[in-house]
């Protein structure tokens, strides 16, 4: 439709829904997505991205290659949460530290879809486990950040105890979206 790459990516649904979003926004439309349709929506999202993934993995096989990529991709989700941690951890305390962490570690599903989308329109290969790769960052960054947020929280009467390492670690890893994407990247796997 069109010629341009650039107008190509920019008039793609994800872009143009999430400048729909910035306009109700600024017009304070009363515009609302109920949470419960929002908490589904998300579920969705992370179950699609990890079925894709898995199906993907799946496809390629466990290369040298593939092995390294997906390394290397877990080892910066998991440097990237813990360095913005240290960071803003004094600036904006434990919680928001740990969710902004969280969220600089994992990777944008719009970002990535535009991304691939453009190197599929320039005709550029690229294997398809980066699918893979892409849900599995998500996975590290959420449970780096939970884990951060319950290691370094305070007890308070709202929060509880800090907790020990294992029951950090296993709350973070039984995370509904953690529990969700993993668990879809291997029935894609399987599948």
């Amino acid at each position: 439709m069109f010629d341009s790459p650039l107008l190509s990516n920019l008039m793609s649904p994800p872009i143009l829904f999430f400048l729909l979003g910035l306009v109700a926004v600024l017009i304070r439309s009363d515009l609302e997505i109920p949470g419960p349709v929002a908490r589904f929506l998300s579920l969705y999202l992370l179950m699609a991205i990890g079925f894709k993934g898995g199906a993907e993995l799946a496809h390629s096989g466990l290369s040298q290659e593939v092995l390294v990529s997906l390394g290397l991709a877990i080892g910066a989700a998991l440097v990237v949460p813990l360095y913005t941690f240290v960071v803003l951890r004094r600036r904006v305390g434990v919680a928001n530290a740990g969710a902004i962490a969280a969220t600089y570690g994992s990777v944008s599903a719009v970002t990535f879809v535009t991304a691939t989308a453009f190197l599929q329109a320039s005709q550029v290969p690229f294997g398809g486990h980066m699918v893979a790769a892409m849900a599995l960052m998500e996975s590290p960054a959420i449970i780096v950040g939970v884990a951060l947020v319950r290691a370094f929280n305070k007890p308070s009467e709202d929060s509880g105890p800090a907790g020990s390492g294992a029951s950090v670690l296993k709350e973070a890893f039984t995370n509904g979206s953690v529990v969700m994407i993993l668990g879809s990247l291997v029935v894609g796997l399987l599948v």
